[in-house]
């Protein structure tokens, strides 16, 4: 870990996406303790609607009154919540499916990956529009249907690292000590192909947050009173532009958010893939 940090600090847009990532998980963890008004971040409070910024609302406040800083600030937890649910899930699926497509072959292999490959065809927004509207809105019908979206492309890295690494001197040697088959899969194939998988996860979680606030933009995902940030810019559509700030933080956080996860996975990945660093 030291020795990828050490990496990370010479990598100058690496270390900025860190550093907003580090940033959106304090706001995740510590939203209450930070909000300046958590506690009516959901109340309606007519008498100061649509605010604009000032010192006492930075955000200014939104069509019920309520203050927009806090609501960002909140709405931090639910996006990663739904990111870190959806990546994880996927890697569940992807990973072990991947893995054994990868070392088994034969017609199990050709089936999983076809159907790998079916999904993948699919832009991935427009699957998870199709199977929400299918479902009930709600946090949980959004992060089911990015789950079943998302879950091919872990599959797709771990056959392709699996497939090398089958072939490698240290698992034939495994293979001629009689060493088992799970034994040499979970013990010595994966932790080697987890590297790729760490950075598809990493640059996962900043797209579908952005796909999370597609859904919540569309009514497919969070419902009010809940302070998401899609469903903040979709409420705000009817007071623009006279009330610019009500879309244009919720919008930055989303931007901001998605930019730190996309520049700390595309460091991680210079980092390691020796492809990338043979070519610099």
């Amino acid at each position: 870990m030291s020795a990828i940090l050490a990496k990370l600090s010479r990598d100058v847009p690496a270390m900025l996406g860190l550093v907003i990532v580090v940033f959106v998980l304090i706001l995740a963890v510590f939203g209450p303790l930070i909000a300046p008004y958590p506690g009516d971040a959901s109340a309606s409070h007519l008498l100061r609607r649509l605010k604009p910024p000032s010192e006492a609302y930075p955000f200014g406040t939104d069509n019920l009154g309520r203050d927009i800083f806090s609501r960002v600030i909140l709405g931090a937890r639910g996006a990663l919540t739904i990111a870190l649910t959806v990546v994880g899930v996927a890697m569940l699926v992807g990973v072990p499916l991947g893995l054994l497509a990868g070392y088994r072959g034969g017609w199990l292999s050709e089936a999983i990956m076809r159907i790998t490959d079916v999904v993948l065809a699919i832009p991935q927004l427009v699957l998870a529009l199709a199977l929400a509207q299918l479902m009930s809105p709600s946090i949980e019908s959004a992060m089911l249907a990015l789950s079943l979206t998302y879950w091919p492309f872990f599959t797709r890295i771990v056959y392709a690292e699996t497939r090398r690494l089958s072939s490698a001197v240290f698992v034939d040697a495994l293979r001629g000590v009689g060493a088992s088959t799970p034994r040499i899969v979970f013990l010595h194939i994966l932790p080697n192909a987890l590297s790729p998988v760490i950075v598809r996860a990493t640059i996962g979680l900043g797209f579908t947050i952005l796909v999370a606030a597609v859904l919540g933009f569309l009514g497919m995902g969070a419902t009010p009173p809940a302070p998401d940030w899609g469903l903040a810019i979709a409420e705000s559509r009817t007071y623009l532009p006279r009330a610019w700030w009500y879309a244009t933080f919720p919008g930055l956080a989303i931007l901001i958010t998605v930019m730190g996860f996309n520049l700390l996975g595309d460091g991680l990945r210079d980092i390691v893939d020796p492809r990338i660093r043979r070519s610099r």
